[in-house]
């Protein structure tokens, strides 16, 4: 079958299209012919360092998440599964490819009306802006800062705080970002790269905080006493390192989403593709790219080009 390869750590450049033996399903497995697969930002740092969620030593073929139907049911797996829809996670490695074995038990089939690529989307996403929003316990009439808000997890967090009753200001960087961001329903849009963002977005009551650096050391004086500050991410590359100290002379609590329980992933992952197959979360699908530019998709999300999630077409 055909595949990417990550030959050593580096660039883009080192995402190497070619052929893999064909995966085999054993007990308590499905295979799934893939259709989707979701490219993090989790999984271009991998590629860059070698750190990463999921470990490993190339030669391998990375990826986490995919979307597809099930062509083999493999003893011990539940026979109802075959020609579903699913979505499901691999533990990092395999996923950049035509097909995949998966444990029938993480697969996860979709709701009617729910396409497969925004299915995709919010496996990953849908579920992390889910457990975010719940940590964050979101109130009606607070004032919510979202960083990064045109990213996958930002636009749906966007949505979610909305939907809860908060005021939304979005941060993001460029024009085409902000009016994405209006579109979502953002109550204020401001440009973060500009002099002055802060002041446009005024006080508030919660951080989501993705991005870490400087921009999370300024979003962090926005906060009112009282407030939360729920970091997940470091996009900038560096995390926030908001001083407890100053954090409790201010007033404010750190918050970090802790490692969920199984029962609790599967959980936010329903809640997320219930919402999005009833209409009410909008999935933003900034890139498309097919299997064989897996590492163009990569280099896009470097240059911080993308806005949404960004998916690998596969067939």
């Amino acid at each position: 079958m055909k595949a990417i390869w990550l030959r050593e750590f580096g660039g883009p450049e080192v995402l190497v299209a070619g052929d893999a033996d064909e995966p085999v399903a054993g007990p308590g497995q499905v295979m799934v012919e893939i259709a989707f697969v979701n490219v993090s930002f989790s999984e271009t740092a991998f590629r860059a360092t070698g750190r990463g969620p999921f470990p490993g030593d190339p030669p391998l073929i990375p990826g986490y998440g995919v979307g597809g139907t099930v062509t083999a049911v493999a003893e011990g797996a539940d026979p109802a599964l075959l020609g579903r829809r699913v979505v499901g996670g691999t533990r990092g490695r395999g996923a950049y490819a035509e097909r995949v074995a998966l444990d029938a038990a993480s697969v996860v089939p979709l709701p009617d009306g729910l396409a497969l690529d925004a299915a995709v989307a919010l496996f990953g996403d849908g579920r992390t802006a889910t457990k975010l929003t719940r940590t964050a316990a979101v109130q009606p009439g607070e004032r919510i800062l979202v960083e990064a808000a045109a990213g996958g997890v930002g636009t749906l967090l966007v949505q979610l705080a909305r939907a809860a009753g908060a005021t939304v200001i979005a941060a993001a960087g460029g024009q085409r970002k902000l009016a994405l961001v209006r579109e979502l329903g953002a109550d204020v849009a401001v440009d973060y790269r500009q002099p002055g963002w802060t002041a446009q977005a005024g006080a508030v009551d919660v951080v989501f905080d993705g991005v870490g650096g400087e921009l999370a050391h300024a979003a962090f004086k926005l906060l009112r006493p009282g407030g939360r500050m729920v970091s997940f991410g470091a996009s900038s590359g560096r995390g926030s390192a908001v001083d407890q100290a100053a954090a409790a002379a201010a007033g404010v609590t750190l918050l970090r989403p802790g490692m969920p329980t199984p029962q609790e992933l599967r959980a936010d992952i329903d809640s997320a593709l219930a919402e999005g197959a009833a209409g009410r979360l909008r999935v933003v699908i900034g890139q498309r790219f097919p299997l064989a530019r897996a590492a163009d998709a990569h280099a896009a999300i470097d240059a911080r080009q993308t806005v949404g999630r960004t998916l690998l077409e596969v067939g």
